[in-house]
Order: structure tokens, then C-alpha cells, then sequence
């Protein structure tokens, strides 16, 4: 090969080199804003965790639902506990996608039937915890008025979304807990897991 044609052969490997440099840097900046957004949902989570007890405190005091925050469109109005899952978790009002980013909420349409109380949650945040519910767990709840009340978990089951139905008017008041299924799953689908319980004292 002669002198040149090495030249040639010299400086092309090293642009290859460089090419694949990029691409390789490229690839990780992608990997890196994915592994940030994937991070974001569950930092905000635990982080507004923290700033709801405060306000879970203070409703406890005033004896009705306190704002976390000023511009909040949902506020505490109870908190569960799992005893054997070490789970705490305060519940907001609402029901609504925005709320859920935060925490735990209490569907809308559940709040006047008295008898079935409905909780929501994401399945790779605050309602994780179910992948190792058991039958038999109990949960207390704790409204910002009222009593604390417990409940054992009876039975889990997978239904679609636009399936899901409750009895009306129960022998014992349940709690459910819902949230999407499977738990490894990267998109929302149409399946959702809920945990019936039913009030123990």
C-alpha cells in the first residue's frame, strides 16, 4: 500500500471512529433522558408523600381536608396503613390523573355511598405495594374526622376497566383498591388489578 493511499485508509478509520463515538455518546444521552423521565414520576411521588403528612397533620387538627400546597387541587382526607407491607400513605380528594401523580385518591363517586370506599393508585408508585398484598392483610384507614377503621383483604381480582363493579349495599363496609395491570407493564392498557377488603372493625 503506498504512502497515500494509507493517508486515505488512516484518515477514514479515524472519522469512522469518531462516528461511532457520536453515535455511542448519542445513545447514551438518549438512555440518560429516559432513565430522568422514568425517575421523575416516583421522585415526585415520594417528595409530595413528605409534604402531604404535613398536611394530613394539620387536617387531623382542623378537622377537615387541608391543602398541601396553595395551588393543590386535591387535599388529605385520610391515610392507610399496612402494617405487614411497612405501607403509609395519605389519601387525596378528587380521583383525578393530577392528584394520582402525588398519591393515593378517593374516587369521586364513591364518597357518598357510605358503605364502599374506592382508592386508586399507580401501580409503579404508591399502589406497587399490591404485587405483595396478601389475602389477609389488614389496612387501616384513617379520615382526617372520624375513627380509624380496618379492613382484611378478602380477594384480588383483574378486570377491565370498564368492567369494574361493586355491590351496592354490602353486609360489611369494603374498601377496594385499584390499579393498572400488570405491574411490569410499560403502557397503560386496559386491565386493572383491585383488592377487595372488608371492614374488620
Amino acid at each position: 500500500m503506498s504512502a497515500a493511499a494509507a493517508s486515505i485508509h488512516d484518515r477514514r478509520g479515524r472519522a469512522c471512529g469518531r462516528v461511532l463515538e457520536l453515535a455511542l455518546l448519542a445513545l447514551c444521552a438518549f438512555g440518560l433522558v429516559q432513565a430522568g423521565r422514568s425517575a421523575v414520576t416516583p421522585a415526585k411521588a415520594w417528595a409530595a408523600q413528605i409534604l402531604l403528612e404535613r398536611a394530613f397533620t394539620c387536617s387531623l387538627a382542623a378537622g377537615s381536608p387541608v391543602k398541601p400546597w396553595p395551588w393543590a387541587d386535591a387535599a388529605p382526607v385520610a391515610r392507610i396503613t399496612v402494617p405487614r407491607l411497612g405501607v403509609r400513605q395519605v389519601i387525596l380528594s378528587g380521583g383525578s390523573g393530577q392528584a394520582m401523580a402525588f398519591g393515593p385518591t378517593e374516587l369521586r363517586a364513591t364518597q357518598a355511598q357510605g358503605r364502599v370506599t374506592i382508592l386508586a393508585a399507580h401501580r409503579d408508585t404508591h399502589f406497587a405495594f399490591l404485587a405483595r398484598a396478601k389475602i389477609g392483610d389488614v389496612i387501616a384507614m384513617q379520615p382526617v374526622a372520624g375513627e380509624t377503621r380496618r379492613y382484611r383483604i378478602r380477594a384480588f381480582s383483574v378486570v377491565r376497566r370498564d368492567r369494574f363493579a361493586y355491590p351496592r349495599d354490602p353486609a360489611r363496609p369494603l374498601l377496594l383498591l385499584t390499579t393498572c395491570y400488570p405491574f411490569d407493564a410499560t403502557e397503560r392498557g386496559p386491565w386493572r388489578l383491585v383488592a377487595l377488603a372488608e371492614q374488620i372493625t
